[in-house]
């Protein structure tokens, strides 16, 4: 499965992740394959991603009629979100990124802002808007935005 393949198939779970399309159970070949996408990129550290997230990225690809999501950042060890907290502006030292509850994306043809907006309405976790980074953040913590 290539990177692209995997964001077409958050676009379209019913398809690959999903064991029917009336059924919740995800297909377990088809979720280790999302964890290992979206691993530590600088570690190659996998884990298990918050199944909630990915029905979070599934609706938003519906609700904004767009089938591609392009991933910055999904899940970060806990020595790499160390790194990058001590190195960067902005990265939590508690992220939920070190709990596969994070993901950081856009989403090619839709502005960060409308996307922002969705999430907002969503009301489904946190809501990080970096415009000057080029991404929105999502996770499946409390709702709260920044």
């Amino acid at each position: 499965m290539t990177r692209r393949e995997l964001l077409k198939c958050l676009g379209y779970m019913g398809f690959s992740l999903l064991a029917s399309p009336t059924s919740y159970a995800y297909i377990e070949s088809s979720l280790k394959d999302i964890n290992y996408f979206l691993r530590d990129y600088r570690s190659g550290e996998i884990t298990n991603m918050d199944v909630n997230l990915l029905d979070l990225l599934h609706l938003i690809t519906k609700l904004s009629g767009k089938e591609e999501i392009i991933v910055i950042s999904g899940y970060r060890s806990p020595t790499t979100n160390y790194y990058l907290h001590k190195t960067k502006k902005g990265v939590a030292k508690d992220s939920y990124h070190t709990l596969g509850r994070a993901i950081d994306i856009r989403i090619e043809g839709m502005s960060l802002e409308a996307l922002r907006d969705l999430a907002l309405t969503l009301r489904a976790g946190g809501v990080g808007y970096y415009p000057r980074s080029g991404f929105v953040h999502l996770d499946t913590g409390p709702f709260r935005y920044w």
